[in-house]
């Protein structure tokens, strides 16, 4: 049986196709390709592409939303086998905007590119309160939690549950990243965060460095 060309699943990802990657996908996978080949070889590439598209301006967040539904849409058939592989993630990170802040968009960027690098991703949604991060952290086995605030005011909840963390005595066991429109590199420091992301395409060479 001849091995089925796989570019279109790249191209798939980066147009944000959702439904031709995942004909693709089930095609390449009935063929009996490598899940792990998919993710690696052109998912992930794919997504890569699609920050630096980001990162120029040649993309916008819709583009960046339509990337990450198609590669969501192929991940869905490829991660049941991957679990069932014994494939590790990349790492496991809790992602969450922090208490009093309900916004959402850039998270989900963040969560989306996290997942396109193959990270397991726990997204707690907005509102989370510390001791939720420390205690699903913890259940989950995460190594990387990420925090996001848009809101001047909510930015002291970072810290805040950077402090829950050194609480719990679990603060040496993850990487912190945070990030959001207020959020500076100068901020990281001073709160003690491991790493901070200008851009949700910058989050996944941070958590890359991180889990280093």
């Amino acid at each position: 049986m001849s091995t089925p060309d796989l570019q279109p699943l790249y191209d798939a990802v980066l147009s944000g196709d959702a439904k031709t990657a995942r004909a693709v996908t089930e095609q390449a996978l009935s063929a009996g390709v490598e899940p792990l080949k998919l993710v690696q070889e052109y998912m992930v590439p794919a997504m890569g592409e699609v920050g630096r598209r980001f990162e120029c301006n040649e993309y916008f967040v819709p583009e960046l939303l339509l990337s990450a539904r198609a590669m969501k849409a192929a991940l869905e058939l490829i991660r049941p086998l991957l679990a069932a592989s014994g494939a590790q993630p990349a790492g496991r990170v809790v992602i969450g905007t922090v208490k009093g802040d309900l916004h959402d968009i850039g998270k989900n960027l963040v969560a989306a590119m996290l997942e396109g690098g193959g990270y397991e991703v726990i997204d707690l949604g907005v509102n989370v309160p510390p001791e939720k991060f420390v205690e699903v952290a913890q259940e989950k086995n995460a190594n990387l939690v990420a925090m996001s605030a848009l809101l001047t005011t909510t930015m002291p909840s970072m810290r805040t549950t950077i402090e829950a963390f050194k609480a719990a005595g679990v603060r040496n066991r993850v990487k912190i990243m945070i990030g959001g429109a207020p959020i500076t590199q100068r901020y990281a420091d001073e709160i003690g965060a491991d790493g901070y992301a200008e851009t949700a395409a910058g989050a996944v060479p941070l958590a890359r460095k991180l889990a280093a």
